[in-house]
């Protein structure tokens, strides 16, 4: 659902009833409603008056509520973190603001970020605003959802292991990985920081791009991040050379018609010029063990500041200084949370640290070093987004089956590619499926160029 309206008080209006209106899909966990107008009323005043106009000049944002906007909560929708206002603003924030765009609310997600369909948050589950009851996919399915009912432009939200990318494939719209260090992660709280990466969710791919080239670069509060220099855009006759991961479209995991669709698109794409190759990525069944080793025990180390000292929750009869720490961290964080950090902090104990996490990161690398292989041949890989459409919201699936989900999404993460969600299907029931691409580092300009080519040849059909 794209904004109307030709002033920012009136997009920001409209955007705040779409909200409104959709409240049951439980997107938002604060919407900053007043603060947001008033900011809408000095962009247009600024306008009349003919002052210089940011880059993003009102454009609507949402935020992950795990991004830190000076002066409002952060909870990373955890009791852990009730009444926690966040003292500073993100590098993500200082930038948008700075370039004039409007910030509407902070979105529901998985806690911490930890999951799959967004139903971890002590906010409740969000609920995708297509089909009966269904999910939206996770972490950021709160930002996904604000982008599907029209209460913004954009959302900024943070993609760990296909956090931004899976909600979009679900919810049928854009989402967009940079490559890993690209963009701050200052006041982005952190889950696994190797694999933290801010990214974008929204229908346009030019404002996409536009946003990126504004939060992106140097910031002095992130030794991570790596300062590329400006690219020109990037545009080419030549036909693309396109891989295409044969072993993903044979998982056993993945719906028929998913892996039609795909086939589908890649005759398609081949009539039209295009260079279609399959290979087989030998590492496939190791990314989810290897994913899940690495990230929580990252999780698990990020995790340990959370113990009711400092701020947050506490829990107020404790004998000692130990059954504070232990009563609060066994209320303040959900099941899902516990489970993460009770699986990092055995892969990362005495006697099964060389055992567990020396030999993921082994394996690791060697995902890294055949994606690249395959990336030196190609212009971009092709593979699914998510094994199947959106499953109910009370369908049960067992903690082993929600990560098996993440088959597809985590590769970009453990080799820090950069890696977008396209909005091409629906199945018969109406729900949406998305076409994932990969693209080499730092070459977000070609990734964007050929995922609008893809899209544009999508609709003429």
């Amino acid at each position: 659902m794209a904004l109307k309206g030709t002033t920012c008080v009136e997009r920001t209006r409209i955007a705040l009833a779409n909200a409104e209106q959709h409240r049951d899909r439980n997107a938002f966990v604060e919407l900053f409603a007043e603060e947001a107008l008033q900011r809408a009323q000095v962009l247009d005043k600024k306008k009349s008056e003919g002052g210089s106009l940011g880059a993003l000049f009102g454009v609507i944002v949402s935020i992950k509520d795990v991004i830190a906007y000076q002066g409002h909560s952060l909870t990373a929708c955890s009791k852990i973190l009730d009444g926690f206002r966040s003292v500073y603003s993100a590098t993500v924030v200082e930038r948008l603001l700075e370039a004039d765009a409007i910030i509407i609310g902070r979105t529901n997600c998985d806690e911490f970020a930890m999951g799959s369909d967004n139903r971890t948050s002590i906010y409740g589950p969000v609920k995708n605003a297509i089909g009966n009851n269904k999910i939206p996919g996770g972490s950021s399915g709160g930002a996904a959802v604000s982008v599907q009912v029209g209460a913004c432009d954009v959302a900024v939200a943070s993609d760990t292991g296909g956090s931004v990318r899976q909600p979009a494939g679900l919810c049928g719209v854009v989402g967009f990985k940079p490559t890993y260090g690209t963009i701050s992660r200052h006041g982005l709280i952190a889950y696994g920081s190797s694999f933290d990466q801010i990214g974008l969710l929204g229908y346009d791919l030019s404002q996409l791009e536009m946003v990126f080239e504004v939060i992106k670069g140097r910031d002095d509060h992130d030794a991570t991040l790596i300062d590329t220099p400006d690219h020109t855009p990037f545009a080419t006759d030549e036909p693309p050379r396109i891989g295409l991961m044969q072993n993903a479209l044979e998982h056993k995991s993945l719906d028929p018609h998913i892996k039609e669709s795909i086939q589908k698109l890649t005759g398609d794409l081949q009539s039209n010029g295009a260079s279609v190759e399959t290979f087989a990525f030998e590492f496939l069944d190791y990314v989810i063990p290897t994913y899940y080793v690495l990230a929580s025990a990252e999780a698990s180390s990020n995790l340990s500041r959370y113990d009711g000292v400092r701020y947050g929750y506490r829990a107020e009869e404790a004998e000692s200084l130990d059954d504070m720490y232990r009563k609060t961290r066994t209320v303040g964080f959900g099941d899902e949370v516990k489970r993460r950090i009770l699986l990092g902090t055995f892969v990362l104990s005495y006697g099964y640290y060389d055992q567990y996490f020396g030999k993921a990161q082994q394996v690791r690398r060697l995902i890294r070093d055949e994606l690249q292989v395959q990336l030196d041949r190609y212009d971009y890989l092709i593979l699914p987004m998510s094994p199947s459409v959106a499953w109910g919201i009370d369908e049960v699936k067992s903690p082993v089956e929600l990560y098996l989900a993440d088959i597809y999404s985590v590769l970009a993460n453990l080799a820090g590619l950069p890696a977008m969600s396209l909005p091409l299907w629906t199945n018969k029931s109406g729900m949406p499926y998305g076409l994932q691409i990969l693209g080499a580092p730092f070459q977000e300009k070609k990734l964007l160029f050929h995922a609008r080519e893809i899209m544009s040849s999508h609709e003429k059909r």
